[in-house]
Protein backbone atom coordinates (compact mmCIF):
# COMPACT_ATOMS: atom_id res chain seq x y z
CA UNK A 1 0.00 0.00 0.00
CA UNK A 2 2.83 2.35 0.97
CA UNK A 3 4.68 1.50 -2.25
CA UNK A 4 1.59 2.27 -4.30
CA UNK A 5 1.17 5.59 -2.48
CA UNK A 6 4.77 6.57 -3.23
CA UNK A 7 4.28 5.60 -6.88
CA UNK A 8 1.13 7.73 -7.10
CA UNK A 9 2.92 10.68 -5.50
CA UNK A 10 5.79 10.35 -7.97
CA UNK A 11 3.36 10.21 -10.89
CA UNK A 12 1.48 13.22 -9.54
CA UNK A 13 4.68 15.22 -9.06
CA UNK A 14 5.70 14.30 -12.58
CA UNK A 15 2.37 15.53 -13.90
CA UNK A 16 2.70 18.79 -11.98
CA UNK A 17 6.25 19.24 -13.26
CA UNK A 18 5.10 18.56 -16.82
CA UNK A 19 2.34 21.15 -16.46
CA UNK A 20 4.84 23.68 -15.11
CA UNK A 21 7.29 22.89 -17.88
CA UNK A 22 4.52 23.44 -20.41
CA UNK A 23 3.72 26.79 -18.87
CA UNK A 24 7.38 27.75 -18.91
CA UNK A 25 7.65 27.11 -22.68
CA UNK A 26 6.30 30.63 -23.23
CA UNK A 27 9.57 32.50 -22.60
CA UNK A 28 8.38 35.82 -23.97
CA UNK A 29 10.66 38.75 -23.22
CA UNK A 30 9.97 42.37 -24.11
CA UNK A 31 13.58 43.51 -23.92
CA UNK A 32 14.48 45.37 -27.10
CA UNK A 33 11.19 44.51 -28.78
CA UNK A 34 9.72 46.97 -31.28
CA UNK A 35 6.11 48.07 -30.79
CA UNK A 36 3.82 49.10 -33.64
CA UNK A 37 0.83 51.19 -32.56
CA UNK A 38 -2.44 51.31 -34.53
CA UNK A 39 -5.03 53.92 -33.56
CA UNK A 40 -8.68 54.72 -34.22
CA UNK A 41 -10.02 58.06 -32.96
CA UNK A 42 -12.76 60.32 -34.24
CA UNK A 43 -11.26 63.57 -32.93
CA UNK A 44 -8.20 63.30 -35.15
CA UNK A 45 -9.79 61.27 -37.95
CA UNK A 46 -7.77 58.07 -37.50
CA UNK A 47 -9.13 54.69 -38.59
CA UNK A 48 -6.96 51.66 -37.82
CA UNK A 49 -4.01 53.89 -38.68
CA UNK A 50 -0.40 53.09 -37.82
CA UNK A 51 0.54 56.00 -35.57
CA UNK A 52 3.74 55.09 -33.79
CA UNK A 53 6.79 52.84 -33.64
CA UNK A 54 8.21 52.37 -30.15
CA UNK A 55 10.88 50.27 -28.44
CA UNK A 56 10.77 48.70 -24.99
CA UNK A 57 13.30 50.05 -22.52
CA UNK A 58 14.09 49.51 -18.83
CA UNK A 59 11.23 50.21 -16.44
CA UNK A 60 11.35 51.50 -12.89
CA UNK A 61 8.72 51.10 -10.20
CA UNK A 62 5.60 52.89 -11.55
CA UNK A 63 4.17 55.68 -9.43
CA UNK A 64 0.57 56.11 -8.30
CA UNK A 65 0.43 59.33 -10.33
CA UNK A 66 1.20 57.42 -13.55
CA UNK A 67 -1.29 55.42 -15.60
CA UNK A 68 -0.02 51.95 -16.40
CA UNK A 69 -1.04 48.73 -18.11
CA UNK A 70 0.56 45.60 -16.70
CA UNK A 71 0.92 42.58 -18.98
CA UNK A 72 2.25 39.18 -17.94
CA UNK A 73 2.74 36.94 -21.01
CA UNK A 74 3.57 33.92 -18.84
CA UNK A 75 0.01 33.85 -17.49
CA UNK A 76 -2.14 32.51 -20.31
CA UNK A 77 -5.84 31.74 -20.34
CA UNK A 78 -8.37 30.63 -22.98
CA UNK A 79 -7.47 29.88 -26.59
CA UNK A 80 -9.17 32.26 -29.01
CA UNK A 81 -11.14 30.74 -31.92
CA UNK A 82 -11.62 34.02 -33.73
CA UNK A 83 -14.00 36.87 -34.50
CA UNK A 84 -16.65 37.31 -37.17
CA UNK A 85 -20.24 38.16 -38.03
CA UNK A 86 -23.50 36.73 -39.32
CA UNK A 87 -24.33 36.21 -42.98
CA UNK A 88 -28.10 36.53 -42.93
CA UNK A 89 -30.58 36.63 -45.80
CA UNK A 90 -30.58 40.42 -45.42
CA UNK A 91 -26.80 40.68 -45.75
CA UNK A 92 -26.80 38.41 -48.80
CA UNK A 93 -29.65 40.26 -50.53
CA UNK A 94 -27.92 43.63 -50.05
CA UNK A 95 -24.57 42.21 -51.19
CA UNK A 96 -26.20 41.01 -54.43
CA UNK A 97 -27.18 44.61 -55.25
CA UNK A 98 -23.56 45.85 -55.12
CA UNK A 99 -21.41 46.26 -58.21
CA UNK A 100 -18.66 43.65 -58.69
CA UNK A 101 -16.07 46.28 -57.65
CA UNK A 102 -17.92 47.05 -54.42
CA UNK A 103 -18.50 43.35 -53.73
CA UNK A 104 -14.76 42.77 -53.92
CA UNK A 105 -14.11 45.77 -51.68
CA UNK A 106 -16.61 44.45 -49.16
CA UNK A 107 -15.18 40.92 -49.04
CA UNK A 108 -11.66 42.29 -48.68
CA UNK A 109 -12.74 44.68 -45.92
CA UNK A 110 -14.04 41.86 -43.74
CA UNK A 111 -12.13 38.72 -44.61
CA UNK A 112 -8.68 39.68 -45.89
CA UNK A 113 -6.04 39.43 -43.15
CA UNK A 114 -3.75 42.04 -44.69
CA UNK A 115 -6.04 44.60 -46.30
CA UNK A 116 -9.12 43.92 -44.17
CA UNK A 117 -9.87 42.97 -40.58
CA UNK A 118 -9.53 39.19 -40.89
CA UNK A 119 -12.92 37.74 -39.92
CA UNK A 120 -12.90 33.94 -39.58
CA UNK A 121 -16.24 33.16 -37.88
CA UNK A 122 -19.59 33.01 -39.71
CA UNK A 123 -23.03 32.51 -38.19
CA UNK A 124 -26.05 31.89 -40.41
CA UNK A 125 -29.75 31.23 -39.92
CA UNK A 126 -31.65 27.96 -40.41
CA UNK A 127 -34.52 29.13 -42.66
CA UNK A 128 -35.96 32.58 -41.96
CA UNK A 129 -35.26 35.07 -39.19
CA UNK A 130 -36.28 38.72 -38.81
CA UNK A 131 -33.44 39.71 -41.16
CA UNK A 132 -35.07 37.91 -44.07
CA UNK A 133 -37.43 39.48 -46.60
CA UNK A 134 -40.19 37.14 -45.44
CA UNK A 135 -40.90 34.00 -43.42
CA UNK A 136 -40.07 30.66 -45.04
CA UNK A 137 -39.00 27.11 -44.23
CA UNK A 138 -37.34 24.33 -46.23
CA UNK A 139 -40.39 22.06 -46.28
CA UNK A 140 -44.02 22.17 -47.28
CA UNK A 141 -46.19 23.16 -44.32
CA UNK A 142 -47.34 20.06 -42.47
CA UNK A 143 -44.68 17.74 -43.94
CA UNK A 144 -43.90 15.63 -40.86
CA UNK A 145 -41.74 13.27 -42.93
CA UNK A 146 -39.48 16.11 -44.16
CA UNK A 147 -39.52 14.52 -47.62
CA UNK A 148 -40.05 17.92 -49.26
CA UNK A 149 -36.90 19.35 -47.62
CA UNK A 150 -34.84 21.59 -49.93
CA UNK A 151 -32.52 24.55 -49.42
CA UNK A 152 -33.22 25.95 -52.90
CA UNK A 153 -34.32 29.23 -51.29
CA UNK A 154 -30.78 29.86 -50.00
CA UNK A 155 -29.11 29.15 -53.34
CA UNK A 156 -30.14 32.52 -54.77
CA UNK A 157 -28.38 34.87 -52.34
CA UNK A 158 -27.10 33.40 -49.09
CA UNK A 159 -25.13 30.36 -50.22
CA UNK A 160 -23.27 32.30 -52.96
CA UNK A 161 -22.19 34.96 -50.43
CA UNK A 162 -21.09 32.37 -47.89
CA UNK A 163 -19.00 30.63 -50.55
CA UNK A 164 -17.36 33.92 -51.52
CA UNK A 165 -16.65 34.68 -47.88
CA UNK A 166 -15.04 31.27 -47.37
CA UNK A 167 -12.87 31.87 -50.41
CA UNK A 168 -11.92 35.36 -49.22
CA UNK A 169 -10.75 34.05 -45.85
CA UNK A 170 -8.49 31.56 -47.60
CA UNK A 171 -8.08 29.42 -44.49
CA UNK A 172 -10.03 27.69 -41.72
CA UNK A 173 -13.44 29.17 -40.93
CA UNK A 174 -15.72 28.43 -37.98
CA UNK A 175 -19.27 28.43 -39.41
CA UNK A 176 -22.21 27.69 -37.17
CA UNK A 177 -25.97 27.74 -37.71
CA UNK A 178 -28.94 28.83 -35.60
CA UNK A 179 -32.73 28.46 -35.91
CA UNK A 180 -35.18 31.22 -34.95
CA UNK A 181 -38.30 29.03 -35.02
CA UNK A 182 -39.50 25.59 -36.08
CA UNK A 183 -42.13 25.49 -38.85
CA UNK A 184 -45.55 26.71 -37.70
CA UNK A 185 -47.23 23.29 -37.62
CA UNK A 186 -44.64 22.02 -35.12
CA UNK A 187 -45.54 24.73 -32.56
CA UNK A 188 -48.37 25.14 -30.09
CA UNK A 189 -49.28 28.61 -31.43
CA UNK A 190 -49.22 27.40 -35.08
CA UNK A 191 -47.13 30.45 -35.97
CA UNK A 192 -43.41 30.90 -36.66
CA UNK A 193 -43.67 34.37 -35.14
CA UNK A 194 -44.55 35.57 -31.64
CA UNK A 195 -42.98 32.86 -29.50
CA UNK A 196 -44.89 29.68 -28.89
CA UNK A 197 -43.34 26.32 -28.06
CA UNK A 198 -42.17 23.26 -29.95
CA UNK A 199 -44.76 20.51 -29.46
CA UNK A 200 -43.28 17.39 -27.80
CA UNK A 201 -44.48 15.14 -30.62
CA UNK A 202 -42.19 17.05 -32.99
CA UNK A 203 -39.00 16.95 -30.90
CA UNK A 204 -37.46 14.21 -33.04
CA UNK A 205 -38.71 15.69 -36.30
CA UNK A 206 -37.15 19.04 -35.41
CA UNK A 207 -33.87 17.35 -34.47
CA UNK A 208 -33.87 15.62 -37.85
CA UNK A 209 -34.45 19.02 -39.52
CA UNK A 210 -31.14 20.39 -38.20
CA UNK A 211 -29.38 17.32 -39.61
CA UNK A 212 -30.96 17.75 -43.04
CA UNK A 213 -29.97 21.42 -43.11
CA UNK A 214 -26.35 20.78 -42.14
CA UNK A 215 -26.00 17.90 -44.59
CA UNK A 216 -27.50 20.02 -47.37
CA UNK A 217 -25.10 22.90 -46.70
CA UNK A 218 -22.12 20.58 -46.54
CA UNK A 219 -23.19 19.04 -49.84
CA UNK A 220 -22.88 22.59 -51.23
CA UNK A 221 -19.27 22.68 -50.05
CA UNK A 222 -19.95 24.73 -46.91
CA UNK A 223 -18.38 23.05 -43.85
CA UNK A 224 -20.52 23.46 -40.72
CA UNK A 225 -18.60 23.50 -37.43
CA UNK A 226 -21.61 23.50 -35.15
CA UNK A 227 -25.03 24.84 -34.22
CA UNK A 228 -26.93 26.58 -31.49
CA UNK A 229 -30.16 25.00 -30.29
CA UNK A 230 -32.41 28.07 -30.45
CA UNK A 231 -31.86 31.78 -30.97
CA UNK A 232 -33.07 33.72 -27.89
CA UNK A 233 -35.14 30.92 -26.30
CA UNK A 234 -36.73 33.17 -23.65
CA UNK A 235 -37.91 35.99 -25.96
CA UNK A 236 -41.40 36.21 -27.46
CA UNK A 237 -40.64 38.38 -30.47
CA UNK A 238 -42.81 39.85 -33.23
CA UNK A 239 -40.56 37.87 -35.59
CA UNK A 240 -39.55 34.19 -35.71
CA UNK A 241 -39.13 32.98 -32.14
CA UNK A 242 -39.68 29.92 -29.96
CA UNK A 243 -39.60 29.51 -26.19
CA UNK A 244 -37.59 26.84 -24.37
CA UNK A 245 -37.33 26.87 -20.59
CA UNK A 246 -33.98 25.71 -19.23
CA UNK A 247 -35.46 22.29 -18.47
CA UNK A 248 -37.03 22.01 -21.92
CA UNK A 249 -33.79 22.92 -23.67
CA UNK A 250 -31.89 20.46 -21.45
CA UNK A 251 -34.27 17.60 -22.24
CA UNK A 252 -34.44 18.38 -25.97
CA UNK A 253 -30.63 18.36 -26.08
CA UNK A 254 -30.27 15.26 -23.93
CA UNK A 255 -32.96 13.06 -25.45
CA UNK A 256 -33.27 14.23 -29.05
CA UNK A 257 -30.88 16.76 -30.59
CA UNK A 258 -27.65 15.59 -28.96
CA UNK A 259 -28.01 11.89 -29.79
CA UNK A 260 -29.32 12.68 -33.29
CA UNK A 261 -26.47 15.05 -34.15
CA UNK A 262 -23.86 12.65 -32.81
CA UNK A 263 -25.31 9.67 -34.68
CA UNK A 264 -25.82 11.44 -38.01
CA UNK A 265 -23.05 14.07 -38.05
CA UNK A 266 -20.43 13.06 -35.51
CA UNK A 267 -18.67 15.73 -33.52
CA UNK A 268 -20.56 18.88 -34.47
CA UNK A 269 -20.41 21.41 -31.64
CA UNK A 270 -23.68 22.26 -29.92
CA UNK A 271 -24.15 25.67 -28.28
CA UNK A 272 -26.84 26.15 -25.63
CA UNK A 273 -28.71 29.32 -24.57
CA UNK A 274 -27.78 31.80 -27.38
CA UNK A 275 -29.48 34.62 -25.48
CA UNK A 276 -28.58 37.48 -23.13
CA UNK A 277 -26.19 37.53 -20.19
CA UNK A 278 -28.93 38.13 -17.60
CA UNK A 279 -30.26 34.56 -17.35
CA UNK A 280 -27.20 32.68 -18.63
CA UNK A 281 -26.13 31.44 -15.19
CA UNK A 282 -29.46 29.75 -14.50
CA UNK A 283 -29.40 28.12 -17.94
CA UNK A 284 -25.85 26.91 -17.36
CA UNK A 285 -26.74 25.48 -13.95
CA UNK A 286 -29.68 23.49 -15.32
CA UNK A 287 -28.00 22.11 -18.44
CA UNK A 288 -24.35 21.75 -17.43
CA UNK A 289 -25.19 20.17 -14.06
CA UNK A 290 -26.92 17.30 -15.87
CA UNK A 291 -24.13 14.98 -17.08
CA UNK A 292 -26.30 13.35 -19.75
CA UNK A 293 -27.17 16.73 -21.27
CA UNK A 294 -23.79 18.37 -20.65
CA UNK A 295 -21.91 15.71 -22.60
CA UNK A 296 -23.53 16.98 -25.80
CA UNK A 297 -22.89 20.69 -25.09
CA UNK A 298 -19.69 22.27 -26.40
CA UNK A 299 -20.53 25.43 -24.53
CA UNK A 300 -22.80 28.43 -24.18
CA UNK A 301 -23.61 31.31 -26.52
CA UNK A 302 -24.72 34.72 -25.31
CA UNK A 303 -25.94 38.11 -26.59
CA UNK A 304 -25.60 41.65 -25.22
CA UNK A 305 -29.21 42.90 -25.19
CA UNK A 306 -29.87 42.44 -21.45
CA UNK A 307 -29.85 46.24 -21.14
CA UNK A 308 -33.31 46.39 -22.83
CA UNK A 309 -34.87 46.25 -19.35
CA UNK A 310 -32.57 48.92 -17.90
CA UNK A 311 -29.23 48.63 -16.14
CA UNK A 312 -25.72 47.95 -17.35
CA UNK A 313 -24.27 44.99 -19.29
CA UNK A 314 -23.89 41.97 -17.00
CA UNK A 315 -20.29 41.16 -17.89
CA UNK A 316 -19.64 39.42 -14.58
CA UNK A 317 -22.22 36.73 -15.42
CA UNK A 318 -19.95 35.54 -18.23
CA UNK A 319 -17.08 35.21 -15.79
CA UNK A 320 -19.28 33.35 -13.30
CA UNK A 321 -20.33 30.76 -15.87
CA UNK A 322 -16.69 30.34 -16.86
CA UNK A 323 -15.72 29.97 -13.19
CA UNK A 324 -18.46 27.43 -12.46
CA UNK A 325 -18.06 25.35 -15.65
CA UNK A 326 -14.46 25.82 -16.86
CA UNK A 327 -14.74 22.80 -19.17
CA UNK A 328 -17.46 24.52 -21.21
CA UNK A 329 -16.68 27.16 -23.82
CA UNK A 330 -18.20 30.63 -24.07
CA UNK A 331 -19.07 32.23 -27.41
CA UNK A 332 -20.54 35.67 -28.00
CA UNK A 333 -23.12 34.86 -30.66
CA UNK A 334 -24.90 38.16 -31.39
CA UNK A 335 -24.87 41.89 -30.78
CA UNK A 336 -25.77 44.99 -32.77
CA UNK A 337 -26.73 48.63 -32.33
CA UNK A 338 -30.52 48.63 -32.32
CA UNK A 339 -32.98 51.23 -33.68
CA UNK A 340 -31.50 52.23 -37.04
CA UNK A 341 -31.18 55.92 -37.84
CA UNK A 342 -29.12 56.96 -40.87
CA UNK A 343 -28.15 60.20 -39.11
CA UNK A 344 -26.16 58.06 -36.66
CA UNK A 345 -23.96 56.18 -39.13
CA UNK A 346 -20.88 57.79 -37.54
CA UNK A 347 -22.19 57.94 -33.97
CA UNK A 348 -18.98 57.27 -32.04
CA UNK A 349 -20.48 55.61 -28.93
CA UNK A 350 -21.54 52.74 -31.21
CA UNK A 351 -17.90 51.83 -31.71
CA UNK A 352 -17.14 52.32 -28.03
CA UNK A 353 -19.96 49.96 -27.13
CA UNK A 354 -18.25 47.27 -29.21
CA UNK A 355 -14.84 47.95 -27.71
CA UNK A 356 -16.08 47.79 -24.12
CA UNK A 357 -18.10 44.63 -24.75
CA UNK A 358 -15.27 42.80 -26.51
CA UNK A 359 -12.64 43.65 -23.91
CA UNK A 360 -14.87 42.53 -21.06
CA UNK A 361 -16.08 39.37 -22.80
CA UNK A 362 -12.58 38.21 -23.69
CA UNK A 363 -11.26 39.07 -20.22
CA UNK A 364 -14.08 36.96 -18.75
CA UNK A 365 -13.22 33.82 -20.70
CA UNK A 366 -14.95 34.12 -24.09
CA UNK A 367 -13.24 32.14 -26.88
CA UNK A 368 -15.06 33.53 -29.93
CA UNK A 369 -16.98 36.72 -30.73
CA UNK A 370 -19.68 36.97 -33.43
CA UNK A 371 -21.29 40.24 -34.49
CA UNK A 372 -24.78 40.27 -36.03
CA UNK A 373 -25.42 41.21 -39.72
CA UNK A 374 -22.23 41.90 -41.67
CA UNK A 375 -24.10 44.14 -44.12
CA UNK A 376 -27.41 46.03 -44.20
CA UNK A 377 -28.92 48.63 -46.53
CA UNK A 378 -29.60 52.35 -46.11
CA UNK A 379 -32.76 51.54 -44.13
CA UNK A 380 -31.11 49.11 -41.70
CA UNK A 381 -32.66 46.09 -43.40
CA UNK A 382 -34.21 44.33 -45.18
CA UNK A 383 -36.25 43.08 -42.21
CA UNK A 384 -39.75 41.70 -42.69
CA UNK A 385 -41.06 42.95 -39.32
CA UNK A 386 -39.44 46.40 -39.29
CA UNK A 387 -36.77 45.55 -36.70
CA UNK A 388 -34.16 47.73 -38.44
CA UNK A 389 -30.65 47.84 -36.94
CA UNK A 390 -27.08 48.95 -37.60
CA UNK A 391 -24.29 46.84 -39.08
CA UNK A 392 -20.56 47.63 -39.15
CA UNK A 393 -20.91 48.24 -42.89
CA UNK A 394 -23.98 49.55 -44.71
CA UNK A 395 -24.61 49.78 -48.43
CA UNK A 396 -26.54 52.67 -49.92
CA UNK A 397 -28.32 50.72 -52.63
CA UNK A 398 -29.29 53.99 -54.37
CA UNK A 399 -25.71 55.19 -54.82
CA UNK A 400 -23.92 51.82 -54.63
CA UNK A 401 -21.52 53.12 -51.97
CA UNK A 402 -20.35 51.33 -48.83
CA UNK A 403 -20.55 53.13 -45.48
CA UNK A 404 -18.11 52.07 -42.78
CA UNK A 405 -19.34 52.77 -39.25
CA UNK A 406 -17.19 53.14 -36.08
CA UNK A 407 -18.02 49.58 -35.01
CA UNK A 408 -16.16 48.18 -38.04
CA UNK A 409 -12.93 49.79 -36.86
CA UNK A 410 -13.39 48.93 -33.19
CA UNK A 411 -13.97 45.26 -34.05
CA UNK A 412 -10.95 45.43 -36.35
CA UNK A 413 -8.68 46.39 -33.47
CA UNK A 414 -9.22 42.82 -32.25
CA UNK A 415 -9.92 40.73 -35.35
CA UNK A 416 -7.02 42.09 -37.42
CA UNK A 417 -4.37 41.46 -34.78
CA UNK A 418 -5.63 38.55 -32.62
CA UNK A 419 -5.19 35.43 -34.72
CA UNK A 420 -7.04 32.11 -34.34
CA UNK A 421 -5.36 29.95 -31.66
CA UNK A 422 -4.00 33.01 -29.86
CA UNK A 423 -4.17 32.85 -26.08
CA UNK A 424 -5.38 35.62 -23.85
CA UNK A 425 -2.75 36.69 -21.34
CA UNK A 426 -2.90 38.58 -18.07
CA UNK A 427 -3.53 42.31 -18.60
CA UNK A 428 -4.58 44.93 -16.05
CA UNK A 429 -4.86 48.73 -15.92
CA UNK A 430 -4.15 51.07 -13.02
CA UNK A 431 -6.86 53.65 -13.77
CA UNK A 432 -10.48 53.38 -14.88
CA UNK A 433 -10.06 55.72 -17.86
CA UNK A 434 -8.57 52.77 -19.75
CA UNK A 435 -9.75 49.27 -20.60
CA UNK A 436 -7.34 46.65 -21.88
CA UNK A 437 -7.03 43.06 -23.08
CA UNK A 438 -3.88 41.27 -24.23
CA UNK A 439 -3.19 38.21 -26.37
CA UNK A 440 -0.21 36.19 -27.56
CA UNK A 441 -0.44 34.77 -31.07
CA UNK A 442 0.97 31.41 -32.14
CA UNK A 443 3.87 33.17 -33.86
CA UNK A 444 4.89 34.65 -30.50
CA UNK A 445 3.73 38.20 -31.28
CA UNK A 446 1.73 40.00 -28.63
CA UNK A 447 -1.29 42.25 -29.21
CA UNK A 448 -2.57 44.57 -26.48
CA UNK A 449 -5.82 46.46 -27.07
CA UNK A 450 -6.18 49.73 -25.15
CA UNK A 451 -9.42 51.72 -25.07
CA UNK A 452 -9.74 55.24 -23.67
CA UNK A 453 -13.20 55.89 -22.22
CA UNK A 454 -12.44 59.45 -21.12
CA UNK A 455 -12.83 62.91 -22.67
CA UNK A 456 -9.07 63.59 -22.54
CA UNK A 457 -6.07 61.97 -24.16
CA UNK A 458 -4.22 59.60 -21.84
CA UNK A 459 -0.49 58.93 -21.72
CA UNK A 460 0.23 55.51 -20.26
CA UNK A 461 3.06 53.02 -19.78
CA UNK A 462 2.76 49.45 -21.05
CA UNK A 463 4.84 47.44 -18.58
CA UNK A 464 6.05 43.86 -19.00
CA UNK A 465 8.29 42.79 -16.16
CA UNK A 466 11.14 45.32 -16.05
CA UNK A 467 10.47 46.66 -19.55
CA UNK A 468 8.10 49.40 -20.66
CA UNK A 469 7.00 51.66 -23.50
CA UNK A 470 5.04 54.88 -23.17
CA UNK A 471 2.18 55.76 -25.53
CA UNK A 472 -0.67 58.24 -25.79
CA UNK A 473 -4.22 57.25 -26.72
CA UNK A 474 -6.58 60.04 -27.88
CA UNK A 475 -9.82 60.85 -26.08
CA UNK A 476 -12.47 58.23 -26.88
CA UNK A 477 -9.92 56.35 -28.96
CA UNK A 478 -8.77 52.75 -29.22
CA UNK A 479 -5.31 51.36 -29.94
CA UNK A 480 -3.73 48.00 -30.64
CA UNK A 481 -0.07 47.62 -29.75
CA UNK A 482 1.68 44.79 -31.61
CA UNK A 483 5.07 43.66 -30.27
Amino acid sequence: MKKNLVTCLLLLSGTIWAQQASTQKNNYTAAGKKVTVYTTADSINLRLTQTDNLTFSASKQPLETEISIFVEPQKTFQTIMGIGGAITDASAEVFAKLSPVKQKEFLTAYYDKKDGIGYNIIRTNIHSCDFSSGSYTYIKEGDKSLKSFTIDHDKKYRIPLIKQALKAVGGPVTLYVSPWSPPAFMKDNKNMLKGGKLLPEYYQTWADYYVKFIKAYEKEGIPVWGLSIQNEPMATQTWESCIFTAEEERDFLKNYLGPTIRKELGDKKIIVWDHNRDLMNQRANVIFSDPEAAKYAWGMGFHWYETWAGGEPMFENVQKVHEAYPDKNLMFTEGCMEAFNAAKYQYWPTGERYGKQMINDFNNGTVGWTDWNILLDEKGGPNHVGNFCFAPIHADTKTGELIYTPSYYYIGHFSKFVQPDAKRVSSAVSRSQLLSASFINKDGKMATVVMNQSDKKVTYSLIIGIQKVSATVPAHGIQTLVY
